[in-house]
């Protein structure tokens, strides 16, 4: 059988050649498929065309195999029982969570939120194969192979779908001792006389705080001693009363109310809400939305001032 490797045969093809072998007749294959006896023997036709051989001798009485015919016969079988299992997989993929799942955050969130959210994921979700990878840089979703990155703030890549998961806000914050020794600002200008705790993460401006009132977009340069790419480092430095901090309420929440950081200038602050991205829509991957969903009411039960 010396086939056109240009050019495959059709799934359809396939099916109608093993129905008329079944049927031992174009005619019944026919009634069977829906189609017309002309229009099966023209399928036929095509794909002896396409295999460059002769599958069936025909007779007025009995439809016979030839020996490629035997042959084509049991890959035939083969490959619709392959392809059926593949739609199977298919669609089963977009009703139920299995798999791998490859999710991506920022350090200091990723560590200290998203893993304690994706461990009762994974509870939750026993089939699914979960790896949380954290960075403090800007991630290629499609290029690193991730499914999904949780972020914070409200730069997105416009390339991306992105679900808000919750509302959030960075505040300005000081260490009691900073305060007596310095002074409390009551401006946002006053800042400019302060040593600030400077963050560099992500794409974000270094060194330039932009910060909301009453609706109103202001932003401040601002500069210390003291810088880091890690917003962990850099509230320790605060609670050790090395200056003021613009930090996520998220991370300082607690701190606030025990009384070991002080919330300064309470009228500005910056928009960090919490998002899910991805790349793919959620009605397309189960083991997706079924994560989404779960980050986005596991986040909304966290009470965030």
């Amino acid at each position: 059988m010396n086939t056109n490797r240009d050019q495959l045969p059709l799934p359809e093809d396939l099916k109608v050649f093993l129905t008329v072998i079944r049927k031992n007749s174009f005619a019944s294959a026919a009634e069977e498929l829906g189609y017309s006896p002309a229009y099966v023997s023209k399928r036929i036709s095509v794909l002896e065309t396409t295999l460059a051989t002769r599958l069936l001798h025909r007779t007025t009485r009995r439809i016979a195999l030839t020996d490629d015919g035997e042959r084509v016969r049991g890959w035939a079988e083969k490959l619709l029982g392959d392809f059926d299992q593949f739609l199977g997989e298919i669609a089963q993929a977009r009703h139920q969570p299995s798999g791998s799942l490859h999710i991506c955050s920022s350090f200091g969130f990723g560590r200290n939120h998203v893993a304690p959210a994706i461990s009762r994921l994974s509870q939750a979700n026993p089939k699914l194969d979960i790896r949380l990878d954290v960075f403090d840089r800007v991630v290629d979703l499609v290029g690193e192979g991730f499914d999904l990155e949780i972020l914070v703030g409200d730069d997105l890549p416009g390339q991306h779908i992105g679900r808000k998961l919750v509302s959030n806000r960075r505040v300005l914050c000081a260490a009691p001792d900073y305060l007596e020794r310095r002074g409390t600002p009551h401006t946002l200008a006053d800042l400019k006389d302060h040593d600030c705790l400077v963050l560099k993460e992500r794409n974000n401006a270094f060194g330039i705080w932009e910060l909301t009132r009453d609706g109103q977009a202001e932003s401040v340069r601002v500069s210390g001693p003291l810088s880091s790419n890690s917003g962990e480092i850099v509230l320790e430095w605060a609670l050790s009363g090395g200056g003021i901090l613009l930090r996520s309420m998220w991370d300082v929440k607690p701190l606030l109310e025990q009384g070991r950081l002080v919330q300064v200038l309470a009228d500005y602050t910056q928009s960090a809400n919490v998002w899910a991205v991805y790349p793919t829509r959620l009605s397309e991957s189960a083991k997706l939305r079924v994560c989404v969903e779960f980050l986005e009411d596991y986040f909304r039960h966290l009470s965030l001032a």
